[in-house]
């Protein structure tokens, strides 16, 4: 027999399965861990240093409060300011994919690739369904414009990535590294 605790823990278990096979946007956080995505005509990619570098072998650490989580939100509360006014971008809505850098360039330029993956042409002529039925693929949506990465390292790889696919990308550091190097939206 099962003790509370545990009958609880396997209940809790079983509700998010539930909820993750049955929503498709939740479900991508498996695939795509420390996202967010709002559905939106035009989608904006964000990059946030939401958390510390990790220990050796593990990209993400603590969560930072002031300068990852309150500049997720400043861009969450600026897409619902603009999309609440039909004045500013009538019959349109912001959309977006925020992805967390983990205060690692190296982890941002990884992340940068999920905004250009629908801009790239796939091959799936060779792709087949053991069970016979055609495959099912979620295209990713296409990213107009990046807001953020924090630091300068940061900002010129990522620029680097997103300027091969014609991606205008903004920075929230003004560091003398950067200047000349990025598209400034």
């Amino acid at each position: 027999m099962l003790r509370s605790g545990s009958a609880l823990r396997v209940l809790w278990v079983r509700l998010l399965w539930t909820q993750v096979l049955l929503d498709p946007v939740r479900s991508q956080e498996i695939y795509a861990p420390h996202s967010i995505r709002v559905e939106g005509d035009v989608t904006l990619g964000g990059l946030f240093p939401v958390h510390a570098r990790g220990v050796p072998g593990t990209p993400c650490g603590d969560i930072k409060k002031e300068n990852g989580i309150h500049r997720l939100e400043a861009m969450m509360y600026a897409l619902d300011q603009i999309n609440g006014d039909e004045d500013l971008l009538p019959n349109v809505t912001l959309g977006a994919r925020i992805l967390d850098t983990c205060s690692r360039d190296t982890h941002a330029l990884e992340q940068s690739l999920t905004f250009v993956q629908a801009l790239i042409q796939k091959d799936t002529s060779d792709v087949r369904c053991t069970s016979g039925e055609p495959p099912v693929f979620v295209k990713p949506e296409k990213v107009v414009g990046v807001v953020g990465a924090s630091a300068s390292s940061v900002s010129i790889m990522v620029a680097n990535i997103l300027r091969l696919f014609q991606v205008n990308g903004s920075c929230a550091e003004e560091g003398a590294g950067w200047k000349g190097r990025i598209r400034v939206l």
